[in-house]
């Protein structure tokens, strides 16, 4: 996992761009994050940042985590994860150190992982799309699996086979989502794109794995509408 900040997902809104268009967001509020360790490659065999998120009192925690929190002395945290470290991720990591939502920049892709909201058990047309059976009178099938095996080869059910069962409260990640707005005063990011989870959960917000610090403006309507007029042509309005 790439360097990045633990968040909460706050909820969907809208901003209008420097165009004055109109555009749906998830603010989410990342950091600050207090760095609790620096783990290194000849200490611990790997780089990564140990960051805390959400300060809470040592009462609340559990023993485990409060003899944790007596020998970093930085403060006792609800949450506790590690950022693993890559060669890109350069700079001068210390204990104690604070991470914001500068760590960013408007415009940028990032990651953001989180828990997806569960559903409990659902049946298979729900779970994973089936058409269902015949709606016709006479049918008894509707919604259900059907037959799932036979008497002949090969006689069982195959590995990874779609069945109704649990849905939903699973790790997911939504790569290259776009910072559209980011607020340092109230550690906000305004994120353009689908964010996993439910309201007040808690998300990974890091630097995209993938196109690691590209920077990607919204194209102007205005300056394609102004492209097609230099060229004689009818101005469609569209992006291309």
């Amino acid at each position: 996992m790439a360097i990045g900040l633990l968040g909460k997902k706050l909820g969907m809104t809208h901003i209008y761009d420097d165009y004055g268009r109109r555009r749906a967001v998830t603010a989410i509020q990342a950091g600050p994050c207090t760095v609790l360790d620096v783990r290194t490659p000849e200490q611990n065999g790997y780089g990564a940042l140990q960051l805390g998120f959400e300060t809470v009192e040592a009462k609340d925690l559990n023993k485990p985590r409060q003899g944790q929190v007596t020998k970093q002395a930085q403060g006792a945290f609800k949450h506790v994860r590690e950022f693993r470290l890559r060669e890109k991720d350069k700079g001068e990591w210390t204990v104690g150190q604070k991470l914001t939502v500068e760590l960013f920049e408007e415009y940028e892709l990032i990651d953001v992982v989180g828990i997806s909201i569960g559903k409990g058990f659902q049946g298979g047309m729900k779970r994973w799309n089936w058409s269902g059976g015949n709606e016709t009178h006479g049918s008894m099938s509707h919604r259900a699996p059907g037959a799932s095996g036979s008497g002949t080869t090969p006689g069982r059910v195959f590995k990874g086979h779609h069945f109704p069962g649990h849905m939903g409260n699973d790790r997911i990640t939504i790569q290259n989502l776009r910072i559209v707005r980011r607020d340092a005063e109230n550690n906000l990011l305004l994120v353009e794109g689908s964010v996993p989870g439910a309201e007040q959960g808690l998300v990974f917000v890091r630097k995209a794995a993938k196109r690691y610090g590209v920077i990607r403006k919204p194209q102007a309507i205005q300056t394609v509408v102004e492209e097609e007029e230099e060229k004689g042509k009818k101005p469609t309005g569209k992006k291309k």
